[in-house]
């Protein structure tokens, strides 16, 4: 068989593969979904006939788990008939229901007790076109609250726009703060330098796109940009196609310092300067740092520049007393500064 030949077959077997692929990818997903919805299904019927009598319920689930397993074998445990109830509990309306979602994912989701909460994720997963595990990581670091928590003046609108869930193109919508690095695998109190953290983030640069939020692709590490005959070095450069911009980024492993803050403006300026085109908006720049305080937030030019950022990052999961202790002092600064902003009116 001659090489032209062999490359037209190969081309047609790559296509007959694809639809093949494609063929069965539906059927795994409308079986999926026909599973989900039978669940919801015996879930309902369980919660009707069930309703408020605690040990009817005990016992009427033992017998529907004894007749059910020996007819149609495993998946009718006890514990898994008690899941599709609350899976009906949580989702009483069957045409919230989207066919993109596992059952795996509804498992996770029904333990949201918050239903602003829990339809958020619903919402997120199926656009986003998360995995379980995703959805999982998404859930564990608060990426709800952390939404919620976002440093802007008009709290009740954004909480607002978060659950209508309307397209963000706003920097303060879009980035995080804290970002939470558990994937990393650091070690506690261990000195680390910041090519190690460079490194780290590269290695699990998947699971670090995921942190960064929405519409990141990874551009290059060690960006280099000349001027004056002199050589920079940018940590990280990112594009984000919802913002329509660079995202720079220069990584700090300390508490976050004045020359910090003033390279991160530098780095921006020549950014814009040397490689943003013209159809993009302007370039944003954060410090990725391990602590950030008030005063240089206040004080600084972070305070008067809205594209630049300083980002604290966590290499542990925060306990949910941390995080409420992290969100409580933000809110103590964002209203000293609206006071003091009324203080100036005046």
């Amino acid at each position: 068989m001659d090489k032209e030949l062999m490359t037209l077959h190969s081309d047609t077997y790559g296509k007959v593969r694809d639809t093949v692929l494609t063929a069965k990818n539906k059927v795994y997903s409308a079986i999926n979904f026909a599973m989900v919805e039978a669940y919801w299904e015996i879930g309902r019927e369980i919660q009707e006939a069930v309703g408020d009598r605690a040990e009817y319920g005990k016992g009427l689930l033992q017998f529907l788990s004894a007749q059910l397993t020996a007819e149609f074998g495993k998946g009718f445990t006890i514990a898994n008939l008690r899941n599709m109830r609350q899976f009906y509990q949580a989702f009483e309306n069957r045409y919230t229901l989207c066919s993109e979602m596992s059952w795996s994912h509804y498992r996770l989701l029904m333990r949201i007790d918050n239903a602003d909460r829990r339809d958020f994720y619903l919402k997120e997963c199926a656009s986003e076109n998360w995995s379980v595990r995703q959805l999982e990581r998404q859930i564990n670091s608060f990426f709800y609250e952390r939404l919620l928590a976002t440093q802007k003046e008009h709290r009740a609108e954004i909480q607002s726009e978060i659950q209508t869930l309307e397209p963000k193109t706003e920097p303060d919508y879009i980035l995080r703060d804290p970002y939470i690095l558990e994937f990393l695998d650091l070690k506690e109190n261990v000195k680390y330098s910041e090519s190690d953290l460079e490194k780290g983030l590269i290695d699990k640069l998947q699971e670090f796109l995921l942190e960064l939020g929405k519409g990141f692709s990874f551009v290059a590490r060690q960006k280099r940009i000349t001027a004056d005959g002199d050589h920079y070095y940018i940590d990280l450069v990112f594009y984000n196609y919802i913002l329509k911009c660079f995202v720079v980024i220069d990584l700090k492993t300390g508490k976050l310092t004045y020359q910090d803050i003033g390279q991160i403006d530098f780095y921006v300026r020549l950014f814009n300067d040397k490689i943003k085109r013209a159809d993009d908006n302007p370039t944003i720049g954060i410090v990725l740092c391990a602590d950030k305080g008030d005063t240089m937030a206040k004080y600084s030019v972070l305070a008067d520049n809205e594209n630049l950022f300083a980002s604290k990052y966590m290499p542990f999961l925060p306990t949910e007393e941390e995080l409420k202790r992290e969100l409580e002092r933000e809110r103590r600064l964002i209203e000293q500064n609206l006071t003091e902003g009324e203080t100036d009116e005046q």
